[in-house]
């Protein structure tokens, strides 16, 4: 697979995720606060990933805007009998922009696998929101020397999806688990 972006220079990108704070209307304040301190992102492209219940709110906040929204999560099917699953037909309507793909917490409190985030990733694409695919390693994988196997196979598996002409549109975030709340940090080695 051709790397992401390859013979390009691309924008840096910041995205906050909300995780399960800020109701539709904290949210919808946010964004607008934000965006008019931020003024001219020049350089930069920033998201913010509210709540399935603030996405809305904050896309209409966010119109016109230098901010835009990014769903904190993102079903593989179009439609169709999953009950509190939302799709990218449904996230691209309301003017998502991009989906947080494989998080953390999805994989550990939900049981997201590599084949679901190959999965999304390949839903994400189909309707033209960006996905963004966390990868990262536990501590214990960490402190046993298995962090470039780990990625690996996260990386491997969750863009089988994933043809080469697609490649440059994705984002890869690095996620080091093991980083997460300790007040420990990740270096570029």
């Amino acid at each position: 697979m051709a790397a992401a972006g390859r013979g390009r220079a691309r924008v840096p990108l910041i995205v906050g995720n909300w995780k399960m704070f800020k109701t539709s209307g904290e949210g919808a304040e946010f964004v607008r606060e934000l965006a008019a301190a931020l003024g001219d992102p020049a350089g930069r492209e920033v998201m913010v990933a509210p709540t399935f219940t603030g996405l809305y709110e904050a896309c209409r906040s966010a119109d016109g805007t230098c901010v835009s929204i990014a769903a904190q999560d993102v079903f593989w099917e179009w439609e169709g009998a999953y009950t509190g699953e939302v799709s990218a037909t449904m996230l691209s309507d309301l003017g998502v922009k991009a989906a947080i793909i494989g998080h953390s917490e999805r994989r550990q409190y939900f049981g997201e696998t590599d084949e679901s985030v190959s999965k999304k990733v390949w839903a994400a694409l189909g309707h033209d929101l960006l996905p963004i695919m966390c990868v990262g390693e536990s501590e214990d994988d960490r402190e046993s020397g298995a962090t470039d196997d780990v990625l690996s196979e996260q990386l491997s598996a969750g863009l089988s999806s994933v043809r080469d002409e697609d490649a440059s549109r994705l984002v890869i975030a690095y996620e080091p688990v093991w980083a997460i709340g300790t007040g420990k940090t990740a270096t570029p080695q």
